[in-house]
């Protein structure tokens, strides 16, 4: 089972990741460790889309790749067999963003290997610059190269909904 998360910052693809990881004994790969090192510095698309390659090849019987990243390693739409995407307001995005970062101020999380913060640049972007008209036909291109199964959740109890059916 090869299986792409995608979906709004602080809308939890990480955790779903993890949990469908651990569900299916898969492999997990957070996309914002592939970008993301150091204080907050990223590394270049041929960078991200090589360490993305070497996953998929080293886990070539299944995965979970949870991220947008959309100039990043396009084949893992194209070999995954399910997309998950969680369309959440951005209201709800910022909440989960705020007791996120609450909850790690200060430390490295697991999926994501930089200081965590909660600045005003990521704020607008939680609101508003991630969420643009381009950023959502990205989202919706995304899921059109993917010809797996393709689920969309507008909220948590749809999703929990779905995880409690599986």
């Amino acid at each position: 089972m090869k299986i792409c998360i995608i979906g709004y910052s602080g809308a939890g693809k990480s955790t779903l990741a993890d949990i469908l990881g651990e569900k299916y004994s898969l492999p997990v790969l957070h996309l914002d460790a592939t970008f993301w090192y150091g204080d907050w510095q990223s590394r270049s698309r041929e960078e991200q889309s090589a360490i993305v390659k070497k996953f998929m090849s080293d886990n070539c019987d299944g995965w979970v790749i949870d991220g947008n990243y959309a100039k990043i390693c396009l084949e893992r739409f194209s070999e995954c067999d399910t997309v998950y995407f969680l369309n959440y307001n951005r209201f709800v995005c910022f909440r989960q963003a705020v007791k996120r970062f609450k909850k790690h101020k200060g430390t490295v999380r697991h999926d994501c290997p930089c200081i965590e913060k909660l600045d005003a640049e990521f704020v607008y972007w939680l609101l508003y610059k991630g969420r643009t008209r381009k950023k959502r036909e990205v989202i919706a291109n995304l899921l059109k190269i993917s010809s797996g199964k393709k689920y969309v959740f507008k909220n948590r109890k749809q999703l929990e909904k779905h995880l409690s059916s599986l």
